[in-house]
């Protein structure tokens, strides 16, 4: 259970969006349920529609039952967290909404003219955070300068601008309203269980760190594929692709896991200084180095999606290879492969070591079948091998390799917290280690803001749908 949260509201700006119906009302269900919140929590949802309370609480129950079969498994608990569910209709446009917003706050609370503790959630498009947060600020919610005593916290979804000039006006206004202590720029891969295992992994293993340097590694390849397209998102993905929707945030911040310093402590400054770190040292592409560093694509058919330009130039593969110019990592390559309509759905990290320097075992150029590998597999399943290479049974002495594999799922009986689950106690704890500081979605905008710039104009390489993208992908591996 959650420490000092008695009293707690969630307001949650968006309670019919997508996010809010298939991921934050069966998290926080289950989280009651499984008794991680306190018994004074509040949870009031936001939207245009003129709904009674009832009318509320009986439109999440369908959602989750029809979204999350399966979640609500006892209706007695259903029904206790469902009268915890409270909704206000508010024009997000209209200062009006956001005093009625305020008032039901004190009214819910059962403590008028006193601040209760406050976690705003922003459910919505990214364009209407400054507007949300600019009326927050005017009702007499927001975080800075309180009457009054509770604490004030923030959750912005990604993305966090589209470049980085807008990432850093959405930072200025959020930052006027609210301190950096109170903001949790959430991206939810930083919740998932094998992300967060790679600092352990890391860490807390001696026979890895030793070895986690250039001298040992040859390159380091993160793949994040999708086996389908676009779906229902032709207007979202015509002013996002590929690069601003998953590189800028999930990939980047996948790569800056792996290539981290150690920090000196496990508070979440120090985490998060240290992914900065990274991410500065990221070079930055230029129209010299583009061609050797960029490839995008576009799967077939891409142009006939629903709210899609029939010439559009967007891209849904992008294959970038990263250096990363400090002392640990100079000169090992590092290549995010990402994209829609691919051959399977995984995402995965692949750290590939060096060679021996003398194969005694074949020929030289059969190092890259046998070369040592740690495999990170995020998802679907989330699992750990190494890649070794041993004697093939026989008379000739021939190399090939296997793989020892950890597997959370045979380790472990009990079943591991979704990201929304984590991510949301992270928040109501105020516990920012994995959620993204202002400097980082800066450093991290620059760079895609680099490679766009360079690939401006230029039409993405047309790939067979359920293929790993274009061929030319394959040439950026350098020495992977």
């Amino acid at each position: 259970m959650l420490e000092d949260a008695v009293n707690f509201t969630i307001v949650l700006f968006g309670a019919n969006s997508d996010l809010a119906v298939r991921k934050l009302y069966p998290s926080l269900y289950q989280l009651a349920r499984w008794g991680h919140l306190p018994g004074a929590y509040r949870i009031i949802g936001v939207s245009r529609n003129d709904l009674s309370h009832k009318e509320y609480r009986l439109q999440v129950g369908e959602k989750i039952r029809s979204f999350s079969p399966g979640t609500i498994d006892d209706e007695v608990h259903f029904a206790a967290f469902s009268g915890r569910l409270f909704h206000v209709k508010v024009d997000l446009e209209r200062i009006e909404g956001y005093y009625r917003l305020q008032k039901e706050i004190m009214d819910v609370a059962g403590e008028p003219g006193v601040c209760s503790h406050l976690l705003f959630y922003l459910s919505t498009p990214p364009a209407l955070a400054p507007l949300i947060v600019r009326n927050l600020r005017e009702a007499g919610l927001g975080g800075k300068g309180m009457s009054c005593t509770g604490w004030r916290k923030i959750i912005v979804e990604k993305p966090y601008g589209s470049d980085l000039k807008t990432a850093g006006e959405l930072n200025t206004v959020i930052g006027s309203v609210f301190n950096e202590d109170q903001i949790f720029r959430i991206d939810h891969y930083l919740g998932k269980e094998t992300v967060q295992n790679i600092l352990v992994f890391r860490f807390s293993n001696g026979i890895f760190e030793p070895l986690w340097n250039r001298h040992h590694i040859a390159g380091v390849e993160i793949t994040i594929a999708e086996n389908f397209g676009i779906r229902d998102r032709g207007a979202f993905y015509e002013k996002a692709g590929l690069l601003r929707d998953i590189i800028q945030n999930h990939g980047l911040q996948l790569l800056a896991s792996v290539a981290m310093e150690p920090p000196v402590d496990l508070s979440a400054d120090a985490v998060r200084d240290e992914k900065a770190k990274v991410l500065r040292s990221i070079r930055l592409v230029t129209p010299e180095t583009v061609d050797r560093s960029v490839v995008l694509g576009q799967y077939e058919g891409y142009r006939r999606e629903k709210q899609v330009d029939p010439g559009s130039r967007t891209e849904t593969f992008a294959a970038v290879r990263f250096l990363v110019d400090n002392w640990r990592w100079k000169g090992v390559p590092f290549l995010i492969r990402a994209g829609k309509s691919l051959a399977e759905t995984v995402t995965e990290i692949v750290i590939t070591f060096a060679c021996p320097p003398q194969n005694f075992f074949g020929p030289a150029e059969s190092c890259s079948y046998t070369a040592n590998q740690v495999i990170l597999r995020i998802q679907p399943e989330e699992t750990i091998a190494i890649r070794f290479g041993v004697k093939r049974p026989g008379e000739s002495v021939i190399t090939d390799p296997v793989y020892m594999r950890f597997d959370y799922r045979d380790s472990f009986s009990q079943p591991g917290m979704t990201p929304y689950h984590r991510l949301l106690l992270d928040a109501l704890d105020g516990n920012q280690m994995n959620f993204i500081r202002q400097d980082s979605v800066e450093y991290s905008w620059a760079i895609i803001d680099a490679i766009r710039n360079c690939m401006a104009g230029r039409m993405p390489d047309v790939y067979p749908a359920g293929s790993w993208g274009p061929p030319e992908a394959g040439g950026l591996k350098g020495a992977i």
